[in-house]
C-alpha cells in the first residue's frame, strides 16, 4: 500500500482558487485517492471476524470515504488556517469509523492514518496537523510493538513517517505561500490608496487652481462688469461640478475623461487665465491605454503652469506615442514635488517614459514618450 502522493495533491488542491476547474472537479482528487482503501477492503473481504463486525466494517469503510471527499471539498474552499467548523466535526466522523473497523479487520485500520494524517494537515492546520502526525506516529508504532508484527506492519509505518515528512513540508510552504499572498494584497491596498490619493491630488488641484483663478476675476468683475462676472461666476460651479463628478469617478474605479475633453479644459483653465494655447496633432494619434495617462499628465502640467510658470504661451503637442506640454515660463526649478512624482509613476505605469526639461524658449517642456 501507498499513498505517498495523497498529501501532495492535498496541498496542490489548498493553493487553487475556489473558482473555475478547480471548483468543479477537485472533488476528483479525493476520490482517486481512495483507490488505496483497497487493502482495509482487502483486509474485510478475508476478516475471520463474525458477520456483524464484517457488516459493521462495511458501514464504516463506506461511510469513511463519503465523508473523507465531502470534508476534502468543504476543506479545499475554506481559507487556509481558518478551516470551517464542518470541517473539524467530519475529522472526527473518520476517526470514529477508522475504529468501527478494527474488531473486522485488526490492525489493518492502520491503513487510514495517512488519510486522517492528510486531512488534518491540510484540512484542519496549525495544531491539528502536529498532534495528529504525533499521534499516528505513535499509534503505529504501539501497534507494531504489542503484536509484534513488525514484518507484516513495516510498510505502513514507512509511509506515515513518510506522509509526516512530506505533509510538514507541504504545511510550511503552503503558509509560507498564503503569508506571501496576504503581504502582496496589502502592499496592493497600499498601491491603490497612493493611486486614489494622486488622481485626487490631480484633479482637486487643477480645479481648485482654475476656482481661484475666477473667483478673483470675477470679484474684481463684480462692480465693473456684473454680467461678465457672473459669466465666471456659472463657470465656477461647473469646474466644481466637474471635480465631484471626477472625486466619485475616481472613487469608484473610473479614472479620468478621454485626452480630447482634457485638452478642452485645459484650454479653458489656460485661456481664462490670460495665456495663449496652441494644440498640435491629433489627440486620436495616441492609443487608449494613452490616452488617459496622458490625459492625467496634462491636467497636472496644466495646473503646474498656472500656479508657478508665470507663462504667457503653452503649445501642446501629440503625435504617435508622444504627447508634451512646453510654456514659456520660468523653467523648472527645485525640487520635484508630488505633482511631478505622481506624473512620473503615472507614466511608469502605463510603459512611459516622462522627461521634464527646459524648453527652446526657456520655459519648461513635459512630455511622455512610449
Amino acid at each position: 500500500m501507498t499513498t505517498e502522493g495523497a498529501p501532495t495533491a492535498r496541498a496542490t488542491t489548498e493553493v487553487q482558487s475556489h473558482t473555475g476547474p478547480w471548483e468543479r472537479w477537485g472533488w476528483l482528487m479525493a476520490v482517486v485517492w481512495m483507490v488505496f482503501l483497497v487493502y482495509p477492503v482487502l483486509s474485510l473481504l478475508r476478516s475471520d471476524a463474525a458477520t456483524g463486525w464484517v457488516a459493521l466494517g462495511w458501514v464504516a469503510l463506506v461511510s469513511f470515504a463519503v465523508v473523507y471527499v465531502i470534508g476534502f471539498v468543504i476543506g479545499m474552499r475554506s481559507e487556509w488556517g481558518k478551516p470551517k467548523p464542518l470541517v473539524r466535526n467530519l475529522f472526527w466522523v473518520q476517526i470514529v469509523c477508522a475504529l468501527a473497523t478494527v474488531p473486522a479487520i485488526d490492525s489493518q485500520a492502520l491503513s487510514f492514518l495517512p488519510y486522517l494524517m492528510s486531512y488534518a494537515s491540510y484540512g484542519l492546520r496549525g495544531a491539528w496537523h502536529w498532534v495528529t502526525t504525533v499521534g499516528s506516529i505513535a499509534t503505529a508504532t504501539i501497534v507494531i510493538l504489542v503484536t509484534g508484527r513488525f514484518e507484516y506492519h513495516f510498510q505502513i509505518l514507512v509511509i506515515v513517517l513518510l506522509i509526516a515528512v512530506v505533509n510538514t513540508v507541504n504545511a510550511w510552504l503552503i503558509g509560507r505561500s498564503v503569508d506571501a499572498d496576504r503581504v502582496r494584497v496589502e502592499l496592493a491596498t497600499s498601491d491603490e490608496r497612493a493611486s486614489i490619493a494622486r488622481d485626487v491630488h490631480d484633479l482637486l488641484g487643477h480645479t481648485l487652481t482654475a476656482v481661484k483663478l475666477k473667483a478673483e476675476l470675477a470679484e474684481r468683475l463684480v462692480d465693473q462688469d456684473p454680467e461678465r462676472a457672473k459669466a465666471e461666476l456659472a463657470q465656477i460651479v461647473h469646474l466644481t461640478g466637474e471635480a465631484i463628478a471626477g472625486v466619485r469617478s475616481t472613487v469608484t474605479g473610473i479614472r479620468g475623461a478621454a485626452l480630447s475633453e482634457q485638452i478642452q479644459a485645459s484650454t479653458l483653465a489656460l485661456e481664462s487665465a490670460g495665456l495663449q494655447v496652441r494644440v498640435e496633432g491629433d489627440p486620436a494619434s495616441l492609443s487608449p491605454a494613452q490616452s488617459l495617462p496622458a490625459g492625467w499628465i496634462l491636467r497636472e502640467s496644466t495646473t503646474n503652469i498656472l500656479r508657478h510658470a508665470a507663462a504667457r504661451r503653452v503649445r501642446i503637442t501629440m503625435a504617435p506615442g508622444v504627447v508634451a506640454i512646453e510654456d514659456d515660463g520660468r523653467g523648472s526649478r527645485g525640487p520635484a514635488g508630488n505633482g511631478l512624482r505622481g506624473m512620473a509613476e503615472r507614466a511608469a505605469a502605463a510603459g512611459g517614459v516622462l522627461a521634464v526639461e527646459d524648453a527652446d524658449d526657456g520655459g519648461t517642456r513635459v512630455s511622455v514618450t512610449w
